[in-house]
């Protein structure tokens, strides 16, 4: 009886204790804050009477609020007033526009991408046309954010273009009206082969499981009895619609995924609520090291619970959750609150932004301390590194011939040219150039005269500065020689040693001009290794089916 009393004296005294020094740790970081913030107003309110020249406040606020934030992660940011629009965008894929992109080249705001059916296409905006004017004012000058804004407003409102448009000597005037602008989530689907259904998601709005749901459900009309579902390079967007995804695919009641704070509000777990569309058809899921966020959870939900095999890269690892606090004059803090934990336990944040080496920096979890965690079959999966596919697809690495033609814009100006000269193209699926039209494309990039750097090439020189410094160049320099004339830039020849990933973004580039968008995408999907892959393993139901259990033998 003493010994449980005693005890209990122990324990209350060990919690008062801790509540105390809680408070303690509390009082103090409190009082740094406050002063903290007494300092920086007396500097700023210093700076602003004394300094020698004018202070641009806004441009100090700025910067102070970028040097706090990047102590933490970079999702966690401020959102000023003017730019909640765009942050709604990111959530809703809805704004008040003329529905297309616009970029910048040589000085000039130009239509890069617009959007079918919508009103700059309606009114006869092409790929390529130079922004002159909006209603009278001159956008000479401008940069891309204004010339993004004007072409913005309210619903049902008019505006007048001038443009200019190669082929043609005198600018033109369009007038359009704006429209509430959703831009498609599901870029894509269709039947990519027998009893097999492809739908392609490009990042998670609000409608994300609405417009996957509708795709599904037409697939399964049309035949589809298995179904890849591809989520490249999607940077994720709202869970709640991670949550309604998998949903279609599980049961009602299963837990998705749970999260983990400092606060215990940000301890919550999440699950299915509906009546699923389908439980029981094959699935394969494609991510590469671009799927993130919301695409994680859909991917990792649905291998830990087996439900699906994954094909691709490993993704990307952001295991984090953000939600908004609004701030005085209308502004938001967006910033991370807790973890995010899938079905199996693991958390798959790869990057430790809670610890920085020296110089600031973060670095990534390395293998050897992730932690081994089990599916509900039992198979073994890791956390603090993203999602690790079932099956690897790699691709070969982009060359620097097409990264240079790329940042050059001659894809784009060469299919403008094109879409000039040819009222109408094959379909998506069968459209191919010519070898006179591909040498007609090599005549135009080398009239232009590209230049490019050789990752090889620079290697090289680097070399030959060692082996000078450290005294061998001179028994090696005729072979150095020899290797250096054969790497010496020759763009007729690497137009045609890389012609097959040249040829590939070039038809691309042009199919859109014709297509647009899912038009694009159709024609990327018919030489596809990624999809090639998914619709391999689900034709071999055997494959399938031992994918995703656990081998004891």
């Amino acid at each position: 009886m003493k010994k449980t009393l005693l005890n209990g004296v122990i324990l209350v005294t060990a919690l008062l204790t801790a509540l105390s020094m809680h408070a303690v740790n509390t009082e103090s970081r409190n009082y740094k804050i406050t002063k903290y913030f007494e300092v920086m107003y007396e500097m700023l309110r210093d700076l602003e009477a004394y300094y020698v020249d004018s202070t641009d406040v806004d441009k100090v606020f700025n910067a102070t609020l970028e040097g706090m934030l990047s102590m933490y992660d970079p999702y966690t940011s401020y959102i000023p007033e003017e730019d909640l629009p765009d942050f709604k965008y990111m959530t809703t894929g809805e704004y008040a526009g003329v529905g297309a992109i616009i970029s910048q080249r040589d000085g000039m705001i130009y239509f890069s991408e617009p959007y079918e059916n919508m009103p700059a296409q309606k009114a006869g905006i092409l790929f390529g046309d130079e922004i002159l004017s909006i209603d009278g004012e001159s956008m000479e000058g401008k940069t891309v954010s204004y010339v993004s804004d004007k072409l913005k407003g309210r619903p049902n409102t008019e505006l007048t273009l001038s443009i200019r448009r190669e082929g043609v000597k005198k600018p033109l005037k369009i007038k359009l009206t704006r429209q509430m602008i959703v831009v498609p989530q599901v870029v894509y689907y269709g039947m990519v082969a027998e009893g097999i259904g492809y739908i392609y998601l490009e990042s998670f709005t609000d409608k994300a499981t609405q417009e996957v749901r509708a795709a599904l459900l037409d697939l399964k009309s049309k035949g589809a009895k298995k179904l890849v579902l591809d989520l490249r390079e999607n940077g994720g967007g709202l869970m709640s619609e991670a949550i309604s995804i998998c949903n279609l695919f599980v049961n009602k009641g299963e837990e998705i995924v749970s999260t983990k704070g400092k606060n215990p509000g940000d301890y919550r777990s999440y699950k299915t609520t509906s009546v699923p569309v389908d439980t029981l058809m094959p699935l394969a899921v494609i991510i590469t090291s671009g799927s993130a966020s919301s695409s994680e959870i859909v991917a990792g939900a649905l291998q830990d619970l087996d439900r699906a095999v994954i094909v691709g890269e490993r993704s990307f690892g952001k295991g984090l959750v953000q939600a908004t606090r609004e701030m005085p004059y209308d502004g938001l803090l967006k910033l991370t609150t807790a973890k995010y934990y899938i079905p199996s336990g693991r958390c798959i944040q790869a990057i430790d932004y809670a610890h920085r080496g020296e110089d600031g920096r973060v670095a990534r979890i390395p293998d050897s301390l992730t932690t081994v965690f089990h599916t509900r079959n039992g198979r073994e999966v890791r956390d603090g590194g993203g999602i690790r596919p079932d099956f690897d697809v790699k691709e070969d690495p982009i060359s620097v011939l097409c990264m240079r033609l790329v940042a050059e814009d001659l894809f784009s100006q060469y299919a403008n040219k094109y879409f000039r000269e040819h009222e109408r193209i094959a379909p998506a699926s069968q459209f191919h150039l010519t070898d006179a039209e591909y040498e007609d494309f090599k005549k135009y990039v080398i009239e232009k005269g590209v230049k490019y750097d050789m990752r090889s090439r620079s290697q090289l020189d680097r070399l030959k500065t060692i082996l000078k410094q450290e005294g061998y160049y001179a028994q090696v320099e005729e072979e150095m020689n020899k290797l250096e004339e054969k790497l010496n830039e020759d763009l007729q020849r690497d137009l045609d040693l890389f012609r097959d990933d040249v040829v590939k973004l070039l038809e691309s580039s042009i199919v859109l001009r014709y297509y647009y968008q899912k038009g694009e995408h159709e024609y990327f999907i018919q030489d596809d290794a990624f999809l090639r892959k998914a619709v391999e393993v689900l034709q071999d139901d055997e494959k399938y089916r031992s994918s995703l259990i656990v081998d004891n033998q």
